[in-house]
């Protein structure tokens, strides 16, 4: 401590950094215990926390001073920073060549994405009273979806994050034109859709400048930090770069997050990428847990129960048209029912820019302190229902991918030759080699997509969760030659083959193993044969770099045929077996050099 300097624990700053660490690493944590969000953990901790609960009692307990935020307003600039740096790891996955490649879906889906929705709602909240002006107002803030919440929960780049990604992505280059364009309709705006004009044209300078720096300044920026080898100022010169760049579309009039993410496009095309992301990555985390506190602080609780059925009709109407919107979009566009179901629903609550186009409106006098205070309730509970909403989403597409999967193949129920659980990489392979030897076989695969393609592919391919137990009664493994497990679950693997041995127990059971410990219990469990798959490929890259570093072959052979020999007698022992497992063996025709 600097001499002189006294130690204030009053200042909010502690009790405010307790709460945010307390919930970062304790109620978290003891909330994943219960398979609960840390989504949804942080924003109940910001509902506790908040004015509304726990911090409302500081009066009457002093005490809670240091268990609650006593400041709200004085976190949100940190969460803010959390989804800066959001759209800056998405950034670090992208390059200008995928951007160039999505145009069409974020100035095409985007767009009528966006203003579709916000016609659809302007025109209900229209017949129900609103004027035309707050009505356009509060259609364009309640049709935006949630960046900081619906990327983390499905990534950039999976086939619901891919259209979603393009269509948050027009919402935020769209978020200032609509802030300016509420600003012109006020009944006493002067200008204002000449402002809209101005902030295009320094925009595009200042994307410009940014492209121009990511190709001259940053390469020799991050080539200098690297070369200190100090991770404090490649860190450093990390976040100098993504606050650069947020500060510099800020300053054109644009979102700052626009400047984030193409700060992150930007670095992606260098070496430093990973690096960056690696070093970054705590910051975002933490940050993103600071926004998602604020969120919960937003939530008045006794509000809610005093309006509860008006909250939930608009809470509803709003997911109905915004879900709606986006399926029917997706749908039309070639994206399967499924797919389409699952973007529409998770896209369906308001977004946290909600919020910023609420006080626009408000600002420009389009709407009423009353109404402003009720649709921020709204966004409040939309956000925080967010997580739940994805998983409604999968379960929805799940459903529909059932009834629209292409028809099951015909099986011979008193002869299905080779059963193999499980169609990916492994399964798919074993399959190929036993049609190559023209053996009969039906694989069964719990990924409706993965079921759908190999169908295509004239594989005879069953979808079903073997989990479940009445499905491997239908399996009718009685009649079969065999049983191959190939699923990546080694839990679930070891399961089923201690099931099945039970009740068959002659039939050659295959399985899968992760390494030699998991082979051991596979052999408990009563396969006939397990094959560790981290053994051999290990084993077969020890040998390639041997002999390319000069041993000759004769020694690197032999030892692998020890090392070989070792695992075997070890899985053997653990296993109890009273036979060597079948590990594979060199046969004099592999070590001819």
């Amino acid at each position: 401590m600097v001499p002189g300097m006294a130690l204030n624990l009053h200042n909010s700053g502690f009790s405010d950094a307790l709460v945010i660490l307390g919930a970062a690493g304790i109620v978290i944590p003891a909330f994943a215990r219960f398979r609960i969000s840390p989504v949804i953990g942080f924003i109940l901790v910001g509902v506790l926390v908040g004015p509304a609960a726990l911090g409302g009692l500081v009066p009457q307990v002093p005490w809670l001073y240091y268990l609650t935020i006593s400041n709200p307003a004085s976190i949100e600039p940190f969460a803010e920073f959390g989804i800066i740096l959001l759209l800056f790891s998405i950034g670090l996955e992208l390059s200008l060549k995928r951007l160039w490649t999505m145009r069409r879906l974020v100035f095409g889906l985007g767009a009528v994405e966006l203003f579709g929705s916000a016609v659809l709602i302007a025109i209900g909240l229209h017949l129900i009273g609103q004027a035309w002006g707050g009505a356009i107002g509060l259609g364009l803030a309640l049709s935006l979806s949630s960046t900081a919440l619906v990327l983390p929960l499905v990534g950039a780049a999976s086939r619901v994050g891919r259209p979603a990604f393009a269509m948050l992505l027009f919402e935020d280059l769209a978020l200032v034109p609509i802030i300016f364009a509420l600003g012109a309709m006020a009944p006493t705006a002067a200008g204002g859709w000449e402002g809209i004009w101005n902030v295009a044209l320094r925009g595009a300078i200042a994307v410009a400048a940014l492209f121009a720096a990511g190709r001259f300044v940053l390469p020799r920026l991050f080539a200098q930090a690297a070369r200190t080898k100090s991770p404090e100022l490649f860190l450093a010169a990390s976040l100098l770069v993504v606050i650069v760049a947020s500060l510099t579309t800020a300053a054109a009039g644009l979102s700052p997050i626009v400047g984030a993410l193409l700060a992150g496009v930007l670095i992606a095309e260098t070496e430093y990428a990973r690096e960056v992301e690696v070093m970054t990555e705590p910051f975002k985390g933490l940050a993103l847990g600071v926004f998602l506190l604020t969120i919960g602080m937003r939530l008045d609780l006794s509000l809610v129960l005093a309006n509860w059925g008006q909250l939930l009709a608009a809470i509803i109407a709003v997911m109905a048209v915004k879900a709606g919107v986006t399926t029917a979009l997706l749908k039309f566009t070639g994206t399967r029912t499924g797919t389409a179901a699952e973007a529409g629903v998770l896209m369906s609550s308001p977004s946290e820019t909600t919020l910023i186009v609420l006080a626009a409106a408000l600002a420009a006098g389009l709407i009423l302190p009353s109404t402003a205070a009720f649709w921020t309730t709204v966004t409040a509970i939309g956000l925080t229902i967010t997580p739940l909403l994805a998983k409604a989403g999968q379960a929805v597409a799940r459903r529909i991918d059932r009834q629209e999967r292409i028809a099951d193949p015909d099986v011979d129920a008193d002869r299905p030759g080779t059963v193999i659980i499980g169609f990916g990489r492994v399964g798919r392979t074993v399959a190929d080699m036993l049609a190559v030897h023209g053996k009969p076989f039906v694989a069964v695969e719990a990924d409706i997509d993965v079921v759908n393609e190999a169908k295509r592919a004239g594989y005879p391919v069953i979808f079903g969760d073997v989990a479940r137990s009445e499905l491997v009664d239908r399996l009718r493994l009685g009649h079969a030659d065999a049983l191959i497990l190939t699923m990546d679950d080694p839990v679930l693997t070891v399961a089923l083959a201690r099931r099945v041995r039970g009740w068959l127990p002659t039939l050659p059971i295959i399985a899968r193993a992760r390494d030699g410990a998991h082979a051991s219990e596979l052999y408990k469990a009563g396969v006939t044969d397990a094959v560790p798959e981290t053994l051999e490929s290990s084993l077969q890259l020890s040998e390639a770099v041997l002999v390319d570093i000069g041993v000759a072959m004769g020694p690197v052979i032999a030892s692998i045929h020890e090392k070989r020999d070792e695992m075997r007698q070890m899985i053997r022992q653990d296993a109890n077996l009273d036979r060597d497992p079948r590990i594979r063996r060199l046969r004099q025709a592999d070590v001819t050099p």
